[in-house]
């Protein structure tokens, strides 16, 4: 191969690393700018710079148009700072600050718009409760404030029951879809505008006059969005068995536990085979019989040795009778009147009658078991040996 094909085939090959290298720059470029065209708009509903159908941008600038300044707050502190005597308070449902803090907010204003509902500012500002919507879609104003005279039909998303002394606007059956409560000169008033004034559906009916009725009587508007980062509310964890507990339970816990792992393996542990032991002695058992006889005799308990005789004369009875060992006195004592042919009653009293209370008792019936046992034998060798 020539120098001349060389040095072709080496620029080839820088050539085509140029090109690599300029696709992954053009598609990071690409895939950066889908991450960053496509990313949701960070600010919600209600916000006036918000440009998107759930937002009031639509609203901020006719507002603006009609020659009133907005200052867009977006912390309590703003908002605290921007209001004057003639300036109109406006806000969604401050929804991540607490009743204090909205009360503090509300405080200085003598003009003040919520424009979402919620219970809890129902509640706070004394307004009213919830309601079931009526039957008509669109309502009027329908009330005696003078800036809703000309504003048309809306259609509410929510209806309220205003509370005594307060206003109730674009009504119907007693369900309100405006509260408007004026007291110790000031103005409140609360409207579900989520939305009746978005930038979506602010041209429809007589939307935009009551955007405008609401936020364009005063020559100023501080406009308050609230957010999760202006929030005071402190969060607070469950109590937990852990957080009830002093700091050493649960490091004695896991020492006993241990411990007792330790004792377990230790009392388990084999020292090697099992291995079989030959006791010492070895005892007969007439040697034990004769020992608990001396101890029966030693205590003068004739019932229960008389009670041991019957019990070991029974069993052989029943052997020889042919009964099973589970026989009960009265069986035994039956088959062996029948055995000898006596009358039953005086077996029935020896097997199964009272036991003894003294020695002359129990050596009495001791001897009668023998003779018994005996003559059961002998009746039974009497009955073999005949043809």
């Amino acid at each position: 191969m020539s120098g001349t094909a060389v040095r072709e085939k080496g620029r080839l090959r820088s050539v085509l690393g140029w090109l690599a290298i300029a696709a992954a720059v053009i598609a990071f470029g690409l895939i950066i700018g889908a991450l960053t065209f496509g990313a949701p708009d960070p600010r919600g509903a209600l916000d006036p710079e918000n440009a998107g159908d759930s937002g009031s941008l639509a609203l901020a600038e006719l507002v603006r148009d009609q020659g009133v300044e907005i200052t867009i707050a977006r912390s309590r502190a703003d908002a605290a700072g921007a209001i004057t005597d003639d300036s109109t308070l406006v806000m969604a449902d401050p929804f991540a600050l607490s009743d204090e803090a909205v009360e503090t907010l509300i405080e200085p204003s003598h003009r003040t718009v919520v424009l979402s509902s919620s219970s809890r500012m129902l509640r706070l500002l004394d307004l009213g409760e919830n309601a079931a919507p009526p039957v008509a879609a669109t309502l009027g104003a329908g009330c005696d404030l003078p800036e809703l005279a000309n504003v048309g039909t809306v259609q509410p998303d929510r209806f309220f029951s205003p509370a005594e002394g307060v206003k109730g606007c674009f009504a119907d059956d007693g369900a309100a879809g405006l509260l408007v409560a004026d007291r110790d000169g000031t103005r409140t008033a609360m409207i579900e505008a989520s939305s009746l004034l978005s930038n979506e559906h602010l041209a429809e009916n007589g939307n935009a006059a009551l955007g405008l009725a609401l936020l364009g009587q005063t020559d100023h508007v501080v406009w308050y969005v609230p957010s999760f980062g202006d929030t005071d509310v402190e969060a607070q964890s469950p109590d937990t068995l852990a957080s009830l507990t002093p700091p050493w339970v649960t490091p004695a816990i896991i020492l006993l536990l241990l411990a007792g792992v330790m004792a377990g393996i230790a009392r388990g542990q084999r020292f090697g085979p099992l291995v079989t032991e030959t006791l010492p002695v070895t005892v007969r058992a007439s040697e034990t019989m004769h020992g608990r006889a001396r101890l029966t005799a030693k205590a003068g308990d004739a019932a229960h040795a008389a009670e041991a005789l019957r019990d070991g004369a029974i069993r052989r009875l029943a052997a020889r009778l042919g009964l099973t060992a589970r026989s009960t006195s009265v069986e035994v004592a039956d088959a062996a009147s029948d055995r000898l042919r006596i009358p039953r009653g005086s077996l029935h009293q020896l097997l199964a009658g009272p036991l003894p209370t003294g020695d002359a008792e129990l050596v009495e019936t001791a001897r009668r078991l023998a003779e018994l046992e005996t003559a059961v034998d002998a009746a039974g060798h009497v009955e073999r040996n005949q043809p």
